[in-house]
């Protein structure tokens, strides 16, 4: 299980929805911010907006949703066709300005539920950690435990090898951004400062001494060329301590109306009986109020649930009425509470934004007639 990085107060942008809860809660400002919007879009004046007027709403949701641009992949793809049929139904050719704000405002809450949830922080990568970390008390044991650590697994490798896994140890909080992102290994951060000490044989046999001496000038160009072309990276983490459980068990009506609406669309058979093989499309639903990630998003947190579902035998395909339905889910739910509260799982990803934040989407830009 893979700690999260403690990041310095002040070091970052918290995206956390509270702007779009508070433009969408602003009626009048919601309703002018709508206006302007629908204005851009509706480029022929009818009132109305075609399937082809929609499309640069379309992305601009998938970009503020992360997503990679229209037709870079299948997946992606499919999400952007959703989009556009929430504000079509699937069948309309054409959409009214009452049918857009309504839209639009159950994706931005949606998106503001989700930050709410999942805060992300913006960080500037530019050099200053990763100097601080070269040069502080932790760098020298640090070192030498990278380098046991890449010998024990390869220990023919060249200086090159050791000093390349090296710097993917690296972490965000020491001031290096994600080497696993190509734009950064490849051709921006790490091969141009390896190439940069073409005067050393990277590729005879290391001692602990030279790796340590080699790989302090690797990283120092490293922070250079950060100081040079700063990166943004993405930070997101979650603690699941099953709080989020407690809280929803502590409270019957809460937890009376969120079963309910867990098994509503759930297939019933002709008496009325759920099949237990549906118990895992209930818990997903339950998820968002529990503080639980949709199954699936998380490895760890799949194996606790799926120990969870071990204990009421969740795959027998049994047939049971609806209150025996709702008391097994309350019983998974508290047993992934339990295991929770005895080992809580933390996880995080950071990932390099190769794109200007203010560009990347223009959905929550104000128009200059605001």
């Amino acid at each position: 299980m893979e700690e999260s990085p403690r990041k310095k107060s002040g070091g970052g942008q918290v995206l956390d929805g509270s702007n779009i809860m508070e433009l969408v809660g602003n009626k009048e400002v919601f309703s002018s911010f709508v206006e302007h919007k629908f204005k851009e879009l509706d480029r022929d004046r009818d009132g109305e907006l075609s399937v082809k007027e929609l499309q640069p709403a379309v992305a601009d949701i998938g970009a503020a949703l992360g997503l990679p641009a229209q037709g870079s992949s299948p997946d992606s793809d499919h999400i952007y066709s959703e989009v556009l049929n929430e504000f079509t139904h699937g069948k309309q050719q054409k959409v009214s300005k009452t049918e857009f704000k309504e839209v639009l405002s159950d994706i931005l809450l949606g998106m503001a539920a989700g930050l709410k949830r999942d805060p992300i922080v913006i960080l500037r990568i530019d050099g200053e950690d990763l100097e601080e970390f070269i040069n502080g008390p932790t760098f020298e044991p640090e070192m030498v435990a990278s380098y046991s650590e890449i010998k024990s697994a390869d220990g023919s490798g060249s200086l090159h090898d050791y000093i390349a896994k090296a710097l993917a140890k690296l972490t965000v909080e020491q001031g290096m951004p994600p080497s696993s992102d190509p734009w950064v290994v490849i051709s921006n951060i790490v091969e141009p400062a390896l190439q940069s000490c073409t005067g050393h044989d990277l590729d005879k046999p290391v001692s602990q001494e030279t790796f340590i001496e080699e790989f302090k000038k690797v990283a120092e160009t490293v922070a250079q060329h950060l100081k040079e072309q700063h990166v943004i990276v993405a930070h997101s983490e979650n603690d699941f301590d099953g709080s989020g459980i407690k809280r929803l068990l502590s409270n019957k009506f809460e937890l009376d109306k969120t079963l309910n609406a867990a098994i509503e669309n759930v297939s019933k058979d002709r008496s009325g009986k759920l099949s237990k093989e549906y118990l895992r499309v209930a818990l997903d639903a339950v998820g968002p109020t529990a503080g639980l990630p949709p199954l699936g998003a998380v490895e760890q947190m799949d194996k606790v649930v799926q120990d969870a579902f071990n204990l009421v035998n969740a795959d027998d395909g049994k047939l049971l009425k609806e209150d025996e339905f709702k008391k097994i889910l309350t019983e998974i739910l508290g047993s992934i509470m339990l295991q929770l509260e005895g080992n809580p799982i933390s996880v995080y990803s950071n990932s390099v934004v190769h794109e200007p934040l203010a560009s990347s989407s223009t959905l929550l830009q104000p128009s200059s007639e605001l």
